[in-house]
């Protein structure tokens, strides 16, 4: 394991640390002066040394020969995923605000408890191996993410798929990453080598739509000064991604079903047979058996198309995947906006996993920009969500998942894509304490479920007085003022006796001017 590196020019301080974290069996190095720190990772970066590299920085803000914050701004550019503590005195607290602020994982006031910060350092810890395991996610790069029995199966598909040009349907809901599965089946298959082309059927109005399928021959409109190769020539020897193909025109359908079947087409206003030799991947969030009951869309193109189908699940049938997909996102929005990535604690992440989201993985792609932006620290917690998470109520399908498995048609092999995730921790919990005909919240519940995670959040150590305070407030206020104030019986509706709610009103505070003390 990596050592923690601790920085401070107070021997004591050091000294103190290090046999602490040595009784957690955390190894440590020691430094006195933020040059040594910075001397030895530079040799680190050359090689010079075989010292591991640290696995947390704990630093002192003020020491000989530079500050904590000077040392935080050279450490993150040298390793910008590596926690930084700092150490501070009450009276640099505006220092230490600053440090969190640009980056530091956490302030340590002096002087400390000392069982409070090797506990510090071990949530360091924990943050900087996940840091880690982040790292290499993104050194080889991956297409897709999910961990998810669902989504494995669509992994596994796409590998059995790797030595085919056979024509794909996918089929899931908008935003669920149709486009990446169909990128993902053009780089695994023999015609990698060519080019990848998509074309978004429903965003290019019908009177354009031909021609950029197919393309036009010089004077074939006004306005066709020159020949232009449509999406089909463009994508020679390659793969041809039709999205949202349910909305194709009517019209148009018959001309695709020609090139798919006999392999040429016709440029707009031309006479030249076109050959093709493409790949044809094509994608919908829509229905399409429904649609061609309904009379809008050829039977003959659909099952040319549905050779092989492969169903994404939504986001919310996954829900176990919101935590690796977030830090991914993170990472990826940390990078396009130049800033240090952000981390998100394990309530935040438990608010986003009851979230259903209606707009499924590129929603949460968003949600993370926007955490990126607008949440005020280094580390999201849960009253850093965005509105449309915070003041949603909780999804049922994360205590009792379910999924709608994807219509087949009989003359088409269809892969297998959509299976029942596992459940949430919290899911399994509330599954051993409730029966299932109790899982079924109302939405009062729900509502109390959010606000608790939101309060335990805050890390106080007063949720339970703090909610039953509430509580039984409610309880006495609501009752009082349906018997209009007359204590025994409202006593008697709530099951308790007289002298228990005379009690809990004077507990509480609650104001009894209207209660009838003389009432038996």
């Amino acid at each position: 394991m990596k050592p923690i590196w601790i920085v401070d020019d107070d021997p004591s301080i050091r000294f103190v640390l290090e046999k602490a974290l040595a009784r957690e069996n955390l190894p440590t190095r020691s430094f006195t002066h933020p040059r040594e720190v910075l001397d030895a990772l530079a040799a680190q970066s050359a090689g010079d040394t075989d010292l591991p590299g640290p696995q947390v920085l704990v630093s002192d803000i003020r020491m000989p020969g530079g500050t904590g914050l000077q040392l935080l701004e050279k450490v993150h550019a040298l390793q910008p995923g590596l926690p930084v503590i700092i150490m501070t005195a009450y009276s640099d607290l505006d220092s230490a605000v600053s440090a969190f602020q640009r980056g530091a994982f956490e302030y340590l006031p002096k002087p400390f408890d000392l069982p409070k910060a090797v506990e510090l350092i071990r949530r360091a810890v924990q943050e900087s191996q996940r840091e880690d395991v982040a790292q290499e996610s993104q050194d080889v790069a991956p297409e897709m993410l999910g961990q998810a029995s669902a989504m494995q199966d669509v992994f596994r598909a796409i590998g059995r798929l790797s030595q085919s040009q056979v024509t794909v349907l996918i089929t899931g809901e908008s935003g669920s990453g149709k486009e990446l599965v169909a990128r993902a089946l053009h780089k695994h298959s023999p015609c990698a080598q060519g080019p990848f082309v998509a074309i978004n059927t429903a965003a290019i109005p019908k009177d354009l739509l031909e021609s950029e399928l197919f393309g036009h021959e010089r004077g074939a409109f006004t306005g066709a000064q020159t020949q232009r190769r449509g999406r089909f020539e463009q994508a020679e020897g390659g793969t041809l991604f039709l999205d949202e193909i349910g909305d194709m025109p009517f019209d148009l359908q018959t001309r695709l079903l020609r090139v798919l079947s006999d392999g040429q087409f016709y440029r707009v206003g031309g006479h030249a047979a076109v050959k093709s030799h493409v790949r044809v991947i094509a994608a919908t969030h829509q229905n399409l058996e429904q649609r061609v009951r309904d009379g809008a869309f050829r039977e003959d193109l659909f099952h040319r198309l549905n050779v092989i189908r492969l169903r994404l699940p939504a986001l919310r049938e996954r829900a176990e995947d919101v935590p690796m997909l977030t830090r991914h996102f993170l990472q990826v929005s940390a990078r396009q906006l130049g800033v240090e990535p952000k981390r998100i604690d394990d309530a935040a992440l438990a608010r986003l996993g009851q979230f259903a989201f209606p707009g499924n993985v590129r929603q949460l792609e968003n949600i993370c920009h926007w955490l990126s932006v607008m949440a005020p620290a280094q580390v999201i917690s849960v009253q850093d969500l965005p509105p449309e998470v915070l003041q949603s109520v909780p999804q049922e399908a994360s205590i009792l998942p379910s999924s709608v498995p994807a219509p087949s048609a009989p003359t088409a092999m269809t892969v297998p894509a959509s299976v029942v995730p596992e459940p949430t921790p919290v899911a399994r919990a509330a599954q051993v304490a409730f029966p299932p005909m109790a899982i079924a919240a109302s939405t009062w519940e729900l509502a109390l479920d959010a606000e608790l995670h939101s309060l335990l959040a805050s890390a106080q150590g007063d949720v339970w007085d703090r909610l039953m305070h509430r509580f039984e407030s409610r309880l006495i206020c609501a009752a009082l003022d349906a018997t209009h104030g007359r204590r025994m019986e409202a006593a008697q509706r709530l099951g308790i006796g007289r002298n228990t709610i005379t009690r809990k009103i004077q507990e509480l505070g609650l104001d009894a001017k209207n209660s009838d003390e003389n009432t038996p």
